[in-house]
């Protein structure tokens, strides 16, 4: 295993505080607080009315979360379509009441604002 530097470290924690509070609002279903917390990147890349029938497109018909552990974490400062800075991939192994196994991929960045936001949520 390779041996991260503190600041990476700290960078991973954080990110990782910051995707577990954004997904505590999706599976709320609270979509709308989801996009108020999200990153400027996201925000501007898809608007309220949009992040909120994607998400509902996509989280709905799986129903109620049962478990989501992490997967992998991993610390980047580039991410395809995205401009450099930095971000942390994560990937959750989640189970759902009609989806036995989903992996959630979140992508928090550190914003302009110097805090870690989500920046891009894929779940499949």
């Amino acid at each position: 295993a390779t041996t991260l530097d503190p600041a990476e470290n700290e960078a991973i924690q954080k990110a990782l505080e910051a995707a577990q509070s954004w997904l505590a609002l999706v599976d709320q279903g609270d979509y709308a607080a989801s996009w108020e917390a999200a990153a400027e990147s996201l925000q501007k890349m898809v608007n309220k009315t949009g992040l909120i029938a994607s998400l509902e497109a996509a989280r709905k018909p799986m129903g109620n979360l049962i478990s989501r552990e992490v997967l992998s974490k991993t610390f980047t400062r580039q991410v395809p379509g995205a401009p450099d800075g930095e971000y942390v991939i994560i990937l959750f192994k989640t189970r759902y009441e009609k989806k036995e196994s989903a992996v959630e991929t979140v992508t928090p960045m550190l914003d302009q604002d110097g805090k870690w936001k989500v920046s891009g949520y894929y779940i499949k």
